[in-house]
């Protein structure tokens, strides 16, 4: 996140990818929340979409599911 803020969307999103394969991430919803976030901001907003339902599967937490729920039908999708 904090590279995506400091060096642009690109960076941030080429670095989340590069975790991509970190067991400690696998089965959570914060590096496809990240992503979908990222993925938002550069325009790629199918691929955003599919994040947020991925990070949204994820978690645990009702509320959480409800906004990327939201965000990946279109309520919110571009943060930037």
């Amino acid at each position: 996140v904090a590279a995506g803020m400091a060096f642009g969307p690109a960076q941030g999103l080429a670095i989340a990818d590069a975790l991509r394969d970190e067991p400690r991430l696998k089965d959570t919803h914060l590096l496809p929340t990240v992503r979908g976030d990222l993925l938002a901001k550069l325009g790629r907003i199918d691929e955003a979409r599919a994040e947020f339902r991925r990070a949204a599967a994820l978690t645990g937490n009702e509320r959480e599911r409800a906004l990327l729920l939201a965000r990946a039908d279109g309520g919110e999708t571009n943060s930037g």
